[in-house]
């Protein structure tokens, strides 16, 4: 299944809708990723009659860091002992179309396709016995953008990771995927730029999960960026940056030179 949330000229406010082929159901306006089934609803938009807006609006957005061994050594880091955790502004969250903005501050602005992590319940201290997997609710794309030369300059990664518009996220959630075997592949101008597997990565979803529960409550919403694959690049106006991970679409972004 697959949800994201729209924006409409008929609804009052913003909407949590499942995606149908090329129709979306509003759901009600209290939803708030309840486990079990999302419930039926009867009105229906065409999907190109409605605003795609980025897929969560979460309380906190967690990054991992150095995720994939070959990324690590690209940029000349050694892989860490434990999961590299940085949290990312939700204020740069945008939308599959929207523009990615280029900061003045930054000469070197990169792209970074990830898998996110949308959790479904509240996540406090899982334990060994539990599945971790139990407290996702979906799975979608993300792009986190990097100001490569202000996370170098600055050594911890808040300015650097969290200008507006750096963190892409999208086209919605898909809630039936395999975390453990998906493909992450960026593409910039149609080029492909990174090509991975989330089967890869050292810290795989279930771990993150259970490491990051017992570090922070994870709320209903919630985003985890799960890391990168190798080959992240420099964008630059006029660009068009692509993110597909496979089993959930593509997240599309244009690049403008912003403030």
């Amino acid at each position: 299944m697959r949800l994201t949330r729209i924006s409409h000229p008929s609804l009052n406010g913003v909407r949590y809708a499942s995606v149908l082929g090329s129709a979306v159901f509003p759901l009600p306006a209290d939803f708030n990723f309840e486990p079990g089934a999302v419930p039926e609803t009867v009105t229906s938009f065409p999907l190109s009659d409605v605003k795609l807006l980025a897929p969560v609006a979460p309380s906190k957005i967690v990054c991992v860091g150095r995720n994939y061994r070959e990324h690590a050594a690209e940029l000349g880091n050694k892989m860490p002992e434990e999961p590299l955790l940085f949290l990312k502004a939700p204020s740069a969250l945008i939308a599959s179309g929207e523009n990615i903005e280029l900061p003045r501050a930054s000469q070197q602005v990169e792209h970074e396709g990830e898998l996110g992590v949308v959790i479904g319940r509240i996540a406090r201290g899982v334990t060994p016995e539990e599945n971790p997997l139990d407290y996702v609710f979906g799975y979608t794309c993300v792009n986190d953008v990097t100001a490569r030369d202000l996370q170098r300059k600055d050594v911890q990664f808040t300015r650097g990771k969290s200008f507006d518009t750096f963190c892409p996220a999208g086209p919605w959630i898909e809630t039936e995927l395999d975390p453990a075997n998906a493909s992450v592949t960026t593409r910039l101008n149609s080029e492909i730029k990174q090509q991975g597997n989330t089967a890869d990565m050292a810290f795989p979803v279930a771990f993150l999960i259970r490491y990051i529960s017992e570090i922070m409550t994870l709320y209903p919403g919630d985003l985890i960026a799960t890391g990168t694959p190798a080959g992240v690049s420099k964008l630059a106006h006029g660009d068009v940056v692509e993110v597909e991970v496979g089993g959930i679409g593509i997240l599309r972004n244009p690049v403008v030179n912003g403030f």
